[in-house]
């Protein structure tokens, strides 16, 4: 798993689609290799000033050696430029990405960058998105997508505005797969890169966070596939 300088960048085809959960898979893989860490949450939406968000929740899947950093949260759960507006409060936009996933890269082997929602949320009052820090960053991107009907064009149109950008995609990765898949799952991991243009590069189990951490990190690797750090195949059982 490589990006420039470090650095890769999770983003998805919407939200609630299982980004926090993959980004710590891929943290904890990352570990499991002997590589120091880094998870950037971009901003965090939803969540008051001292409750956990999705930087703790990574942290407490992916383990202590995993270094978590936050740039800023708004309260009220909506896009960030939207929320950023309402709550009187900075805007973070692509360079700010930028310039914290940089820093941090100067210290570790890997910096993960999670997105909010999809790949072109706004991000600041001049249209800023995940997408814009990502390519200021040259790095390459994690698509993380729902199993079910649908997202097949979802992920599709997600790779058009990545190829659109100049943007490297390294792998789709289903955030939520469930244990007996219906039959458009079915249809829809046989059909993937055929249908969306990129990679599938991992599947992660329905409810994987409640696993007990330790099992966690230690099933991580069955997820992923080997170009994310893990040892997943599609015509594993299961997969």
């Amino acid at each position: 798993m490589s990006g420039t300088e470090g650095v890769l960048v999770v983003s998805g085809t919407g939200t609630e689609i299982g980004k926090t959960v993959a980004t710590a898979a891929l943290a904890a893989c990352a570990v499991r290799d002997g590589r120091s860490v880094a998870v950037l949450k971009a901003v965090q939406t939803g969540v008051a000033q001292g409750e956990p968000g999705d930087a703790a929740e990574v942290a407490r899947l992916a383990g202590p050696r995993v270094t978590v950093a936050e740039i800023a949260r708004y309260p009220e759960p909506l896009a960030p430029a939207t929320a950023a507006r309402r709550a009187g409060l900075p805007y973070v936009g692509p360079a700010d990405i930028a310039e914290a996933a940089e820093k941090l890269a100067a210290a570790h082997d890997l910096v993960l960058v999670e997105g909010a929602g999809g790949l072109l949320v706004r991000f600041d009052a001049a249209g800023g998105t995940v997408a814009d820090a990502a390519r200021a960053l040259a790095a390459p991107v994690v698509v993380v997508a729902a199993p079910g009907l649908g997202t097949l064009n979802a992920t599709a149109l997600t790779a058009e505005a990545l190829g659109a950008r100049g943007l490297t995609c390294a792998g789709a990765v289903v955030g939520s797969l469930p244990a007996t898949p219906d039959l458009a799952t079915r249809c829809n991991l046989a059909e993937w890169q055929e249908a969306t243009g990129l990679p599938l590069a991992g599947a992660l189990p329905e409810r994987a966070a409640a696993l007990p951490p330790a099992r966690f990190r230690a099933s991580a690797p069955e997820w992923l596939a080997p170009e994310l750090g893990g040892v997943w195949r599609l015509a594993d059982p299961g997969g």
